[in-house]
């Protein structure tokens, strides 16, 4: 998933208790959850929810398959604003409970009390209206304004305002479902998927595959599929559907050239949804379901890098997990490099060496925001007593990318990949902290060979703030044509005279990003008519030449800057 650079905002807590789990024998804490799985720990949920759109509720029962590994005589799960209403053992007989308050984005420990021979505890609750993890979105706010829309957003930790579970990517759990909602509107979920509306609204589901809780997801709305393959679809508003179908015509080729580099892709379909415009994110890797913005369907598929992204989580992340929020960078700088790869084998290297240049120059970007020896810039980061969210920046996924790529180029691609596919296949559906991941690199790839993790600066790169200096130089021949045109354009040519031919959304975003500070309107004039910038029907292009007309004071373009802030929600451009 991508996130936008958001400035930290420390939140002190009065008192915070720890998840301990296990990771290849080794217990770890995770701070951001009240479960004790040490003691009794979840391993599969079956869901009965009812979707009412009239009270912004889900109302149901979540039965809990637990291993009381330890004879324990509570189980503690995490709890946001839920209702719970009853909890029963076993056998039906009903049990204890309390909620015991934390923070505001830590939510309650639900303690309930269990016997040493348990198997399962069922809660009957009921969501909040102003559940976060719950986007209830009026008619009005759909592409179609036709029907109400349900959509979920589980990461980091927010699936227990909408499930009670152990709240922690450490731990992983199967789930079955049964979702009933209106019968005009069909639900979909992070597991198996109708392909169209049941007649009487109720849905159900399988997940099969053990997937940590920020991966549930829920979805419900006026949606039509269509298939681009035989085991890849894609779900949209019908006015929507056959647009995104065509600009993800290529999701097949992503999956193949996935697999070729990493091995088999575990999880049986990969369908994509395209949320209404308010979705505030570009994408979501719930297995099965990737979530994605419609900022993307800029109707000449140069924004697909988001899909292969997504689809790259389905091994970096969904496959092998960061442990803890703390350990983010295993999820995302995996996927940036996984992405950037899968983008080289179907478009060639000049391709991923321009998202490789646009990726330096954001995370120079966030160093200087954050500051160069900020410990958020570091890849292990220590993010107890704070909302994990509020940590999340460009450096997981740029200063994890570099990270990886520099060990690509000391050790050579061959190794690299041998080495890569051999620890997904090693640590399938498994999780995975920055120390492990040391260790098994060390073994693995650098075969204890202390010299050269010293002149790799393996520690300064996992966990000091900064850049470290053998950090890989990007160069991008494109761009070098780019600058070509910029010079031409400052040295007074027209920009009708300007040879753009060829140029791809990431030619203009450098293109855009390379225009200096000292532009006049009537220069910005000149390019806007030349290009058409504010009529632009490309997201990432409309909002970079937005922003510079902000910065101008282009009042020509402050049309374009209302209709496009309230036409969509998608963060990264607010």
């Amino acid at each position: 998933m991508k996130y936008p650079l958001r400035n930290w905002i420390p939140i002190m807590i009065l008192f915070l208790t720890f998840s301990a789990f296990a990771t290849g024998g080794r217990m770890v804490q995770d701070p951001h959850s009240h479960a004790r799985p040490d003691e009794a720990v979840v391993k599969h949920i079956d869901l009965d929810l009812t979707v009412d759109f009239d009270h912004h509720i889900l109302k149901g029962w979540a039965k809990l398959t637990i291993d009381n590994k330890t004879g324990a005589h509570r189980l503690i799960l995490d709890s946001r604003r839920l209702t719970i209403e009853r909890v029963v053992l076993d056998d039906g007989k009903p049990t204890t409970f309390k909620l015991v308050p934390d923070t505001e984005f830590m939510g309650d420990a639900l303690e309930i009390a269990i016997e040493p021979n348990t198997k399962t505890v069922t809660v009957y609750y009921q969501t909040a209206p102003d559940a976060p993890a719950l986007q209830w979105l009026a008619p009005e706010q759909t592409a179609d304004k036709k029907a109400p829309f349900l959509f979920t957003q589980s990461q980091p930790i927010l699936a227990r305002s909408w499930i009670p579970c152990q709240d922690s990517p450490g731990i992983r759990i199967t789930y079955t479902a049964t979702i009933r909602t209106r019968p005009d509107l069909l639900a979909l979920m992070s597991a198996t998927n109708s392909q169209q509306k049941s007649p009487d609204g109720v849905y159900h589901f399988t997940m099969p595959q053990p997937i940590p809780p920020y991966l549930f997801a829920l979805a419900v709305g006026n949606l039509e599929f269509r298939p681009i393959s035989n085991r890849s679809g894609v779900y949209a508003e019908p006015s929507v559907v056959d647009k995104a179908a065509w600009e993800f015509a290529d999701t097949e080729k992503m999956i193949q050239a996935a697999e070729n580099l990493y091995g088999p892709y575990r999880w049986e379909r990969y369908d994509i949804l395209v949320l209404p415009p308010s979705f505030p994110f570009g994408g979501m890797e719930n297995p099965r379901l990737t979530f994605a913005t419609p900022t993307v369907l800029a109707g000449d598929r140069s924004l697909t890098a988001l899909v292969a992204h997504e689809l790259a989580h389905s091994w970096s992340g969904n496959l092998v997990t960061n442990a803890t929020w703390d350990d983010f960078w295993l999820n995302e700088g995996f996927t940036v490099y996984f992405e950037r790869r899968i983008m080289e084998a179907l478009y060639g290297k000049k391709y991923a060496d321009m998202l490789a240049v646009l990726g330096y120059q954001d995370l120079l970007s966030t160093l200087e925001e954050l500051g160069y020896d900020n410990p958020l810039t570091q890849l292990k980061t220590h993010l107890e007593g704070h909302d994990p969210d509020e940590g999340i920046t460009d450096i997981p996924y740029e200063k994890g990318y570099f990270f990886l790529r520099m060990l690509e180029e000391a050790v050579g691609r061959p190794t690299w990949d041998a080495f890569l596919r051999k620890y997904f296949d090693t640590f399938a559906f498994q999780s995975m902290t920055t120390e492990r991941f040391e260790a098994y690199m060390t073994e693995h790839l650098l075969h204890h060979d202390a010299q050269k993790m010293k002149a790799l600066k393996i520690k300064e790169w996992l966990y000091q703030p900064g850049l470290p200096e053998n950090c890989p130089k990007v160069h991008s021949t494109e761009f070098d044509r780019v600058e070509q045109q910029v010079q031409r354009f400052l040295n007074g040519t027209p920009p009708e005279q300007l040879d753009v031919s060829g140029w791809t959304t990431h030619h203009w975003l450098h293109f855009l990003r390379s225009l200096p500070e000292t532009l006049t309107n009537d220069q910005l004039a000149a390019l806007d008519k030349a290009f058409h910038f504010t009529q632009s029907g490309n997201s990432e292009i409309l909002s970079t030449w937005l922003g510079i007309a902000i910065d101008h004071q282009y009042k020509a373009a402050y049309p374009q800057v209302k209709a496009f802030l309230t036409s969509q929600g998608r963060r990264k451009f607010l």
